[in-house]
């Protein structure tokens, strides 16, 4: 009972404290009305004491309420919602007050510039082409111009830095041009005053730049200069002039880059030198006229901006992003691009491509080997840098060489560099070999295409004996490089010390180098194999002028080429089913096995729409036999297509096999069932329609394919109450319905009485026959499981 009474006599104490704090808080909201009636006296915002006297009342209830609930737990009581509300009301202001700001003092100031720049060159332009005022007169005014501006803008730089920087940059835009235009156009002075002015008004603008640490000064200054030549005239033929003006500009942004990184200057001034240099290489450049001056300041444009991109990042050893990266990838990519281009189009530059190339990779080279020594940069970047030269030396390759050499030097950097680096984990190296697996690819497709299309019969130098020859080699060596790299990728994936998670090019990797590596083999064989044929088939020219006749009549024996396309087939068929065999006993890939399966099914119906054309056509010359005077045709023509049956076979079979295979975790019986049995149909009526072609049966392809289909119809209705697959006898029913309708569309017309009675009555027997098989084994039919 104490212990209770001891409690009672605490609550009763805290309640009497929250008494006095409500009479404190009665007290604080009086106050408050007092002030909002001296506010609402002095005529200030009145919708605030409206606001704090209606909800007055009710916070302090809730002020209240949380006071006794701190009160109990222990707690201070928190800052009201009035304090809140009031705090929020006087920060408001401020925001308008910031917006403003930016408006008034930077945004306006700047297109005030522009406009204002632009509208003295629009006013010089249209003094030049009216003849206003003299061109001494026009080049004066626009230095006076520009000198007023500059001195106005220094005057403010003490209370308004920031206005002042917009003017002085305008400034520069418009000494820029005036001295350009006064050389230029009106020969007011000599080359060397010219540069010497402009080289001052890099300086300045350098100068200035730095000194207010406004990047506009050199963005408007420096890079808004580049417009000056095009605002003035439609072009000037003073290329050496116009060249020499945008590297003086360059050298400026150069030596800014050194104390600042100011990335919008750099892609200004990157894009609009290379922009303005590759049109007119496009659209101006003569080969006796301009090869000297091109390649100078192309290789002055691209040491500039190397240094630039390379100048500040090296200096405050700060680490390069992927922007930086493109940056000197683009760089580099640019110089040798054109470069090539201006070489290859001049006679003794076709000499130099491979020695350029090779300077390409020692200016990389010699700034790896700064950075490395230096320890400059973070290792990514010297990685990159020698990466580049890897590429360049690579590309030299093609440039000095031909043929195969090329494909198998490709083909093994790619692989010693994805050894690199996935063995090595160095993530640049593996990076840069995917580039130069694409290469190798390109390139051996390419040497397929031309030493393989190039056989001529009357050069006997021409002919490539299958499987034993150079190219083939050629092929081996490329399987083997892909065949390690995609070793080399299942040990890392399935190494236990790889813990690493896979990103998305990995991943992409891993899927696409197998597919290469398959590709790459099948088409090596088949290739060869094509060749053989084709070879034969020139061999078989014959001109021949035949008695009584002027002109010569030209014959091929014809049979090679189906033999071609049905080996080819077969072929194909062996290979696929090849594959499928290795996935299941070795790889047991389920992704490989879905792709497998569909290829399989794709090949299975080429050879049931193309192959058996072909066969037929054989056939038809094996019955015609034209022109067997000149061209032995026998049996094999027959044969041929009993050899191709057993590699569809074959491609079925193992197409089944994938269906029992626990790893692939995917059932499909009855899609198996469709192909199987619609292969067995179509091979089935081919056989027919061929058998009846040979023994010269008329009716063949009406009669005797009527029948067949009823009776396979009829075998499908007992294997699918037999095995209880209900999509058997549907097909059945599906095929009875195409048998039918051809029998009163097409067979009617065409049969004499005989063959209708005879196709009649087979077919009336054998749906009488479905119809009996239904009644007896009905129960079995309704009483089967789904499978």
């Amino acid at each position: 009972m104490t212990d209770s009474q001891d409690q009672i006599n605490l609550l009763l104490e805290r309640l009497e404290l929250l008494l006095k704090r409500q009479d404190e808080f009665s007290k604080e909201i009086n106050i408050l009305r007092k002030d909002i009636n001296l506010l609402r006296e002095t005529q200030v915002d009145t919708s605030l004491s409206d606001t704090i006297s209606t909800t007055a009342p009710l916070q302090a209830k809730e002020s209240t309420e949380k006071v006794v609930q701190d009160s109990v737990i222990g707690t201070q009581p928190a800052k009201t919602q009035v304090e809140k509300e009031l705090s929020g009301i006087k920060k408001t202001p401020i925001l308008k007050l910031d917006i403003e700001k930016f408006i008034g003092e930077n945004l306006i100031n700047k297109i005030g510039i522009v406009i204002t720049v632009i509208g003295v060159a629009i006013g010089a332009k249209y003094s030049i082409e009216h003849e206003l005022i003299s061109p001494l007169t026009r080049i004066i005014l626009g230095y006076l111009a520009g000198a007023g501006l500059l001195g106005f803008g220094i005057k403010l730089k003490q209370k308004f830095e920031n206005y002042s920087a917009v003017l002085v940059s305008g400034a520069m835009a418009i000494f820029y041009f005036i001295t350009f235009a006064a050389f230029s156009f009106y020969n007011l002075f000599p080359q060397g005053m010219a540069f010497a002015l402009m080289v001052v008004f890099t300086v300045f603008t350098v100068v200035a730049a730095i000194n207010y640490n406004r990047q506009v000064i050199a963005l408007i200054g420096l890079v808004g200069a580049y417009a000056i030549p095009f605002l003035l005239s439609e072009g000037s033929n003073e290329v050496m002039v116009l060249f020499s003006y945008m590297a003086i500009i360059n050298i400026g942004i150069l030596i800014i880059a050194f104390k600042k990184y100011w990335k919008p200057l750099y892609y200004s001034s990157f894009g609009l030198t290379w922009l303005m240099f590759f049109v007119w290489f496009i659209s101006k450049y003569e080969t006796e006229q301009h090869f000297g001056m091109a390649m100078t300041f192309l290789s002055l444009f691209f040491l500039i901006f190397y240094m630039a991109f390379l100048g500040y990042k090296l200096l405050q050893k700060e680490k390069f992003g992927i922007t930086d990266v493109i940056l000197l990838l683009f760089n580099s990519m640019i110089f040798f691009g054109l470069g090539y281009s201006i070489l290859h189009n001049q006679e003794a530059g076709k000499q130099l491509l491979g020695l350029f190339t090779l300077i390409n990779a020692l200016i990389h080279f010699v700034v790896g080997f700064i950075i490395y020594r230096q320890k400059l940069a973070d290792v990514n970047l010297f990685y990159f840098i020698i990466g580049l030269v890897l590429v360049f030396i690579t590309i030299a390759i093609p440039v000095q060489l031909n043929g195969n050499w090329v494909t198998l030097l490709w083909a093994g950097e790619a692989t010693l560099l994805f050894w690199l680096g996935r063995s090595k984990h160095v993530t640049i190296y593996e990076k840069l070999s995917y580039p130069l697996m694409l290469l190798a690819v390109f390139s051996i497709f390419e040497d397929w295409s031309w030493v393989y299309g190039g056989y001529d019969p009357a050069d006997s130098g021409t002919k490539i004996t299958p499987l034993l020859n150079l190219n083939f080699l050629t092929s081996l060596l490329t399987i083997c490089a892909f065949g390690y790299m995609y070793w080399i990728d299942l040990r890392e994936r399935n190494s236990p010390n790889n813990k690493e998670p896979r990103n998305s090019y990995q991943t992409l990797i891993s899927y696409s180098i197998p597919v290469v590596l398959v590709l790459i083999i099948y088409f090596a064989l088949r290739i060869e194999l094509v060749t053989y044929w084709d070879q034969l088939y020139l061999d078989s020219a014959l001109v021949i002028t035949p008695e009584g006749h002027d002109q010569p009549s030209y014959f091929w024996d014809y049979n090679i080429r189906s033999i071609r396309d049905i080996w080819t087939i077969n072929y194909t068929l062996l290979f696929v089913s090849a594959f499928s065999l290795i996935n299941i006993k070795k790889l047991k890939s389920h992704q490989l096995g879905v792709f497998s399966i569909v290829i399989n099914c794709l090949v299975i119906a080429f050879f049931l729409f193309v192959g058996l054309y072909e066969l037929s056509e054989l056939r038809e010359s094996y019955l015609d036999r034209n022109n067997s005077q000149y061209y032995h045709i026998g049996t094999w023509n027959i044969i041929m297509r009993y050899v191709s049956y057993i590699f569809v076979g074959i491609t079925l079979l193992a197409t089944y096999w994938y269906n029992k295979q626990e790893f692939l975790k995917l059932r499909f019986n009855i899609g198996y069932d469709l192909l199987l049995y619609i292969s067995l149909l179509w091979i089935s009526s081919s056989e027919l329609i061929n058998w009846m072609d040979i023994l010269e049966f008329a009716q063949s392809y009406k009669l005797g394919l009527s029948i067949l289909w009823g009776v396979y119809a009829l075998l499908l209705i007992v294997l699918g109450i037999w095995k209880n697959k209900k999509h058997l006898r549907i097909m059945a029913f599906a095929l009875f319905g195409v048998t039918l309708i051809k029998l009163f569309l097409y067979d009617i017309s065409h049969l004499d009485t005989l063959a209708k009675t005879i196709v009649f009555v087979s077919l009336g027997v054998l749906l009488l026959i479905i119809s009996f098989l239904y009644n007896k084994y009905k129960h079995i039919i309704t009483n089967e499981t789904k499978e």
